[in-house]
C-alpha cells in the first residue's frame, strides 16, 4: 500500500502554504528555538470576556446537542439583521447557512455551483485556498493580475477581459487577504455594473475582514440591486472577534444556493458546534467596541511595519487599507546568494528567514505573486520590531 492508492483528487490541489509554514515554525520552536510567527492569519487577542461567558451559559443551559444543519434560527435571524443594518443586504433567515468557518462556507458555495470545466475569475493576489478549492471542484481558476504599484487592485474592465462562455463565478475578498486591499463603494459599483451584463455569473464576496478596515466604512458588493440576486456574501466571527478557534462562518445567498449548501453540509459536517453558535450570536448582537479597539491596535502595527519595511532598501510595499497583512515585493532577492544560501524563489527566501532569522512568513507564490511575501502583523509591536531587526540583519550584505 502506498500513495498510488490515493484518489486522483488528492493530487489536484496543493497543501496550504500558510499552514505548512506554521507547521515548520512549530517544529523549530519544539526544538527550543524562539520563532516569531508572522505566517498565520490569526489575531493575537483573546476572545472578549462577554462572548466567553455566553458560551459558558450555553453549556449550563444544555446547548450541547446536535444543531440544525443551517444553524440555530436565532443566530440566523441575528445574522439577517446584521446584514441589513451593517451592510444594506437583504437576506432572510432561510437564505443564511452557518458553517464551520468561512473557509467551510466558501467550499460549500463552490461545490454547490461549480461543475467540471466551469471557470472562476479570481483577482491576484488571492487567499491561498481559493484556487485549490476551485480545483477540488474540478473548476478552472482564471487569474487577473495586479501589482504593488496599483495597490493590488484590478478594475472592472480587467475582469471583463477574461469572461468567456465558461465563466460561472467571480470570487474575491475585500478587505483582501493577503494584500489588505479594500474596494471602495465606487469601485464596487463599477464592478457590479459590469457583471450586470452577464446574468449567468455568480459573485462570491468574502468579507471576513469586514471590521478590520482602516480607511472607510466597509462596503458590500451585494448592496447593488442589479446583481443582488446573484451575490453570495461570506462572513464569520473569526477575525473581527478574535474567535478563530470557535470555527463559525456563514453565508447570505439566494435561497436555492443556501438550500444547496445546506444539503451538501448535511452530508459533510452537519450543523456547526452548538456552543460556538451561541457565542457567535453574542458576538454579532452586542457592542463592537472590543473590535474597534482591536482594529485600532492593528492600525498602529500596520504603521510600524510599513516604517520598518521602508528600512529594507530593495523591498517595495504598498500601504494596506485593511486586514492585518502586508504583501511586499521581495523580487530583488530572487536569484541572489545571501550569506551562502542561494535564493531561487520567495519560498526559498521564506525558508531562509525561518532558518536564519527565526521569523516565519509565507511565500507569495501561494497567493499568486511569486515575487512577494505575506507578513502578518497579528502580534505585538515588540515582537514585530524584533522580527524586523532579524530580517534586516539576515538580508544584509547582499
Amino acid at each position: 500500500m502506498n500513495e498510488t492508492n490515493l484518489a486522483d483528487r488528492v493530487s489536484y490541489f496543493n497543501e496550504s502554504q500558510t499552514l505548512e509554514m506554521a507547521k515548520k515554525a512549530r517544529e523549530l520552536a519544539a526544538e527550543g528555538t524562539k520563532v516569531i510567527n508572522l505566517s498565520l492569519g490569526e489575531p493575537d487577542f483573546q476572545t472578549p470576556p462577554h462572548i466567553i461567558e455566553s458560551a459558558k451559559d450555553a453549556m449550563d443551559m444544555g446547548f450541547t446537542k446536535y444543531t440544525p444543519v443551517a444553524g440555530f434560527l436565532d443566530l440566523r435571524e441575528a445574522i439577517s439583521r446584521k446584514f441589513k443594518l451593517e451592510n444594506n443586504l437583504d437576506y432572510a433567515p432561510d437564505q443564511i447557512v452557518v458553517s464551520c468557518g468561512a473557509k467551510h462556507s466558501i467550499m460549500n458555495v463552490i461545490l454547490s455551483l461549480i461543475n467540471p470545466g466551469d471557470e472562476v475569475i479570481v483577482p491576484v493576489p488571492y487567499w491561498v485556498s481559493y484556487s485549490e478549492m476551485i480545483k477540488l471542484a474540478s473548476g478552472i481558476p482564471v487569474f487577473v493580475d495586479s501589482n504593488v504599484e496599483n495597490n493590488y487592485k484590478s478594475k472592472a474592465r480587467d475582469f471583463e477581459a477574461v469572461i468567456s462562455d465558461k465563466t460561472k463565478m467571480f470570487l474575491f475578498s475585500s478587505p483582501c487577504n493577503p494584500s489588505g486591499t479594500v474596494y471602495s463603494k465606487n469601485e464596487l459599483a463599477e464592478i457590479a455594473e459590469m457583471f450586470s451584463k452577464y446574468p449567468n455569473i455568480y459573485i462570491v464576496s468574502d468579507e471576513i475582514y469586514e471590521h478590520i478596515n482602516f480607511v472607510s466604512k466597509h462596503e458590500s458588493i451585494g448592496q447593488f440591486k442589479s446583481i443582488a440576486d446573484r451575490v453570495i456574501t461570506v462572513n464569520g466571527v473569526a477575525k473581527a472577534f478574535a474567535m478563530t478557534g470557535w470555527r463559525i462562518g456563514y453565508i447570505g445567498a439566494p435561497k436555492f444556493i443556501a438550500k444547496a449548501c445546506e444539503k451538501i453540509q448535511g452530508q459533510f459536517t452537519s450543523g456547526a458546534n452548538s456552543i460556538a453558535q451561541k457565542a457567535a450570536l453574542t458576538a454579532i448582537s452586542t457592542s463592537l467596541e472590543p473590535t474597534k479597539k482591536m482594529c485600532h491596535e492593528f492600525l498602529n502595527r500596520r504603521n510600524l511595519v510599513i516604517k520598518r519595511l521602508g528600512e529594507l532598501e530593495h523591498v517595495k510595499a504598498n500601504v494596506p487599507e485593511g486586514a492585518f497583512y502586508v504583501f511586499p515585493d521581495f523580487g530583488y532577492y530572487i536569484g541572489k546568494t545571501i550569506k551562502g544560501t542561494h535564493i531561487g524563489s520567495t519560498k526559498d527566501l521564506c525558508y531562509y528567514l525561518l532558518n536564519q532569522a527565526h521569523v516565519s512568513t509565507v511565500s507569495g507564490e501561494a497567493f499568486g505573486k511569486k515575487d512577494c511575501i505575506r507578513i502578518s502583523y497579528a502580534t505585538s509591536e515588540s515582537e514585530l520590531n524584533e522580527a524586523f531587526d532579524k530580517i534586516k540583519y539576515a538580508l544584509s550584505g547582499v
